[in-house]
């Protein structure tokens, strides 16, 4: 591995996420907060970020696979041990607890451990927005741009479909294809902030929600999440951006250049929205009385977005809808939205290739000498792909099971210890029994809420990028 170049770029990572603390900053100022905290974060992050940027001069300019997982892991967890700094030096919240609510930024999960949100400062609601936002873009980057490089959890399949700077078809260059992207979800941000004002919230309000629900990440300004407002436009807005931010950033793009024809024909694209609209009109269905359905069709319509593309937002208590929502709600945690979407979970196109890999089985158990070739957007899926999305899916309930047990292990109930392990490797936020839409996740001890984290980084880095780290042969030469 090349160290030195690792530890320059991580140094000029905290730089940046010091010089992000103006935002806060000039929220301190003009709600006249303390700007401590965030004056405090930014000297420590600028000053040690400069030191390691500037000091060190690496000979060697490349990075090879290993840098690649040390870099992105080191990101996110460097990211998370400083974006917890305001939430401690503002007196808000213990050191274990800042850790949670920063991870939980970061990783665009919807878990909170504060619940008087009303209450707290607004300068530290917008650093709190700010993370998630953040956090969103990292992930498309390190999605399209990086894991193609890597190779790893499957993803392979992102060389042909979800082009990074390997491929053509988007950019050659990851530095254009980063560029590109921010624009992108800049515009999205923008766009979504100025239709949330337009729908009746107040700047404040617009403005952190605009960057939350770009990022799918679920944070609000309300302890009652988006249905604290009730403002029925609003709920549509939100369920619209969500839509966007768990489509594919790719389809994005092309949709821009004049890509129309290939985004429609997009397999996994079909699927997604395949099952927004059976799920939605599944719980309608459920939810429809005599009268309007605009109304049933608005909260199921949201939850299930806001399930499935893993943001976390809630506009009711659904656990205390009917019992075939509740169970919805597991598979909802797992799937998650598109590969190179904002959104955590599994993602669209494992599932479907792997719905589409059983049935090749299925089929050659009946006609043994039949040849069936898995196809994705009219190419062959090769054999590593479907092992790679197999072995996935594996330490993906594995790792999720063995949160649970410590969760459980802590005296929870069986139905909170694994929703809450499934929506924190999944990114959601919100999940059933004593971690549902209207409780917090303060009340779990200290071994729950590590468990938790580690969930939530694991769950965010496609596991692999972080799991890989704990593999003796990786730090030997």
């Amino acid at each position: 591995m090349n160290l030195l170049l690792d530890l320059k770029i991580l140094g000029w990572m905290m730089v940046g996420i010091g010089g992000f603390q103006i935002f806060p900053l000039i929220a301190a100022l003009i709600y006249g907060e303390p700007v401590r905290p965030y004056a405090a974060t930014a000297v420590v992050a600028l000053i040690y970020g400069f030191a390691i940027a500037l000091s060190i001069h690496p000979k060697d300019r490349r990075m090879r696979a290993r840098d690649g997982f040390l870099v992105v892991s080191g990101a996110w967890l460097l990211a998370s041990g400083i974006g917890a700094l305001p939430y401690y030096l503002a007196d808000v919240l213990s050191p274990l607890d800042a850790l949670f609510e920063s991870v939980a930024g970061f990783t665009t999960t919807g878990s909170s451990v504060l619940s008087r949100l009303e209450e707290a400062p607004r300068s530290l609601l917008v650093w709190r927005s700010l993370t998630q936002w953040l956090g969103g873009m990292g992930i498309i980057v390190f999605t399209i741009a990086v894991l193609p490089l890597l190779g790893v959890g499957g993803m392979q399949l992102f060389r042909a479909e979800v082009p990074g700077p390997v491929s053509d078809k988007l950019t050659p260059r990851i530095t254009v294809t980063a560029r590109r992207l921010w624009l992108i979800y800049l515009g999205v941000t923008l766009l979504a902030f100025v239709s949330l004002r337009l729908a009746g919230l107040s700047g404040f309000d617009a403005f952190c929600h605009g960057l939350t629900t770009a990022a799918t990440g679920g944070f609000s300004t309300r302890a009652g999440s988006i249905g604290a407002f009730g403002i029925p436009a609003v709920e549509w807005v939100v369920i619209v951006f969500m839509v966007i931010g768990g489509i594919n950033y790719v389809l994005h793009y092309r949709l821009l250049t004049g890509g129309a024809r290939g985004v429609l024909r997009d397999g996994e694209l079909h699927f997604f929205l395949a099952i927004l609209v059976l799920c939605v009109g599944s719980v309608t269905w459920l939810l429809a009385e005599t009268g309007s359905v605009e109304a049933p069709l608005r909260a199921s319509a949201f939850q299930v977005v806001s399930l499935l593309t893993t943001t976390g937002y809630v506009t009711a208590d659904y656990e205390l809808w009917p019992a075939f929502f509740q169970f919805l709600v597991v598979p909802l945690l797992m799937v998650g939205g598109m590969a190179g979407s904002t959104s955590g979970g599994i993602k669209t196109l494992r599932v479907l290739i792997g719905l589409r890999a059983m049935r090749a089985y299925v089929l050659r158990l009946s006609h043994p000498l039949a040849v069936r070739p898995i196809r994705y957007a009219g190419r062959l899926v090769g054999d590593d792909v479907v092992t790679g999305i197999a072995i996935f899916l594996l330490a993906y309930f594995a790792i999720a099971m063995g949160a649970a047990m410590v969760v459980a292990a802590g005296g929870y109930d069986v139905v909170t210890a694994i929703t809450a392990a499934l929506t924190a490797i999944g990114n959601v936020g919100p999940a059933l029994g004593e971690a549902g839409p209207t409780d917090t996740f303060a009340h779990f001890p200290t071994s729950a809420k590590l468990a938790l984290c580690f969930c939530m980084i694991a769950g965010r880095l496609e596991l692999f990028t972080l799991l890989v780290l704990f593999e003796p042969h990786f730090w030997r030469r």
